[in-house]
């Protein structure tokens, strides 16, 4: 057993290796003390810095500046708006449902429903505007049975609300009818019930993303909520220090987006300032014109927004100046980040402030609130997931020849909404909840370094030969390989003597080439010159033409890719990478024996 020095991003751990294999990682200090719920800290801020901006949007009736809500104006709207939900009977059997994107809005609406008591559930609005038959809306709605729907310009739900939302639930549609609740006036009742939370009430339900079925709900209760903010704030104490200020654009249905970024700023006293762009061909102005105006102290983003950043930063020196006048952190998540990008980051940060700015990232799921695992400064790179967050116990448990991660503490779901079941399988017999990924060590003679993602257990298959193939390296590998034309990839091989791959196209960077399979087959040729078996290398490929479905559960509404539902969806086009005589869509690595 030893213990580890502290670090920037995680606390020092105490490692013990069990007789039955299992290795228990357990930081050394105690969580310190944090509120019984969220809405304390707007109290407090409310009361010692009632004028500070909370939370900003631009308004087109302001004529593009910025919709500022102070803490002060939050709390009376909260109260108001507490009120209304009161009035109208929500309990924990009865939440508020909330099915459009972000907004002010649903801000203060789900700021309301914490305060006194009341489950929130936001749902993902892909189920109502992009989804054809409304299965999964109507899933979440049958298991919720919400007290209230709130559906921001309500007239692009009105399929959506005809269809799943039963017809005695009351609908709010912004506008005048969000006026009529905030014109509510709060009596004495809304701080009795603010009082009569409890840690381990419900605060939030969010759903997974369904891409092992229909979407569960995970109980996020308001000691997960307050928890998760501590271990960030030991974590990073430089937010505790200064107000953080952040420019963000992540979905509020996804825990990273609603939980982790907004949940930060509110427990700190910092400023929110909403970005309506998106990292998308077409969409990333908005935030171009948003990061331009407002230095941010953390840029949290996705591989794909960063990769939208770099470029632009590249290309702009006064937003280069802008974009890291204050930053102390950047930090990403959903999935790796290329090495390409991380060395253009610290070469952009190295030009413009004389360091590397820090580059942070982690482990976790809805179902940890989602602050888990996080990367020590030290041993912050591409692929490392770090070790466990104050107040939370890790152990590595052998499965299937591979260590997966199973966590336990205060900001750990108790389990799935009216699913006993799903719950029940989620825990191990010592409490832990299986996370499904696997960890190797960044050094097997020092785990106090940290650990890196190892792919998800469910994922990896075996070959033909016997042989496993660890399909989450191996994805992070390929891509890295084909980068900048290929932004994710399916991997094939199940029963089979060699390794195929589907590929999802960058279409910016592939836009106008001709000898793009040209490309392709250097990047699989690259690939084989790192592999050290038929387990890592990948002999042909072929380049996805047709959109992934929501729909048939090929891509979830985060944008992440279901392997096994894309697999099933396209059995053709796999069995087409194994003909004896390969089309001419199929790229193949020539020196590999197929």
């Amino acid at each position: 057993m030893s213990v580890a020095r502290q670090a920037m991003g995680a606390a020092p751990v105490r490692v013990a290796h069990r007789p039955d294999g299992a290795v228990l990682v357990t930081p050394v200090p105690q969580l310190g003390a944090y509120p019984r719920c969220l809405t304390e800290r707007l109290v407090h801020f409310a009361n010692v810095a009632p004028g500070r901006t909370l939370i900003a949007r631009r308004d087109p009736a302001l004529d593009g500046d910025w919709r500022r809500i102070s803490y002060a104006e939050a709390l009376a709207k909260v109260r108001a708006l507490g009120q209304a939900l009161l009035d109208r009977g929500l309990s924990a059997d009865r939440p508020l449902v909330i099915l459009s994107g972000n907004g002010l809005d649903q801000a203060m609406l789900t700021l309301a429903a914490l305060h006194v008591g009341v489950p929130v559930a936001p749902v993902s609005p892909a189920y109502s505007l992009l989804a054809r038959d409304f299965s999964k809306l109507r899933h979440c709605l049958a298991l919720l049975t919400p007290g209230l729907v709130f559906a921001e310009e309500g007239a692009r739900f009105a399929e959506a609300i005809a269809a799943a939302v039963p017809p005695d639930v009351e609908v709010v549609r912004g506008g005048t009818e969000m006026a009529a609740l905030l014109a509510t006036t709060p009596t004495p009742a809304v701080e009795a019930a603010a009082a009569a939370v409890q840690p381990d009430d419900v605060a939030k339900i969010l759903f997974t993303s369904g891409s092992t079925g229909q979407p569960k709900g995970v109980i996020n209760t308001h000691r997960m909520l307050c928890s998760n903010q501590q271990m960030l704030r030991e974590a990073f104490p430089f937010v505790a220090e200064e107000p953080p200020v952040l420019l963000d654009w992540l979905p509020w249905h996804h825990t990273f987006g609603g939980n982790h970024n907004l949940g930060l700023v509110l427990y700190n006293g910092g400023t929110f300032h909403m970005d309506d762009g998106r990292p998308v061909p077409g969409g990333y102005a908005e935030t171009l014109r948003n990061l331009g105006e407002v230095a941010t102290s953390i840029h949290f983003n996705v591989p794909r927004g960063l990769e939208e950043l770099v470029h632009h930063l590249r290309q702009d020196a006064a937003l280069r100046r802008r974009f890291f006048a204050k930053l102390r952190m950047i930090y990403y998540a959903a999935a790796g980040l290329p090495q390409h990008l991380w060395d253009a980051l610290d070469a952009l940060s190295l030009a413009e402030r004389g360091r590397r700015i820090p580059i942070f990232t982690g482990l976790g799921a809805t179902e940890t609130a989602p602050f888990c695992l996080v990367v020590r400064e030290g041993f912050s790179e591409s692929g490392a997931v770090g070790l466990p967050a104050p107040g939370v116990e890790l152990k590595l448990v052998p499965v299937a020849g591979k260590m997966e991660a199973r966590v336990r503490g205060p900001s750990i779901t108790p389990g799935y909404w009216r699913n006993p079941a799903a719950t029940a399988a989620a825990f191990d017999a010592e409490g832990f909840y299986g996370l499904g990924d696997a960890l190797v060590p960044l050094d097997p003679a020092d785990l106090h370094k940290g650990f890196r993602f190892d792919g998800r257990i469910t994922e990896d298959f075996k070959l033909a030969t016997g042989t496993w193939v660890s399909v989450g390296p191996l994805r992070a590998k390929l891509i890295a390989a084909c980068a900048p034309y290929v932004k994710d990839a399916v991997i094939a091989g199940q029963d089979r003597d060699h390794i195929a791959a589907i590929l999802i196209p960058e279409r910016e960077a592939c836009a106008g080439l001709t000898d793009l399979p040209d490309r392709l087959a250097e990047g699989l040729a690259r690939l084989a010159a790192q592999a050290t078996g038929s387990s890592n290398r990948v002999t042909r490929a072929v380049l996805l033409d047709a959109p992934l479905s929501l729909d048939a559960g090929e891509i979830t509404d985060k944008g992440s890719i279901n392997q096994r539902a894309v697999l099933a969806q396209r059995a053709a086009l796999v069995a087409a990478l194994y003909d004896e005589a390969p089309g001419p869509d199929i790229i193949c690595l020539t020196e590999a024996k197929v």
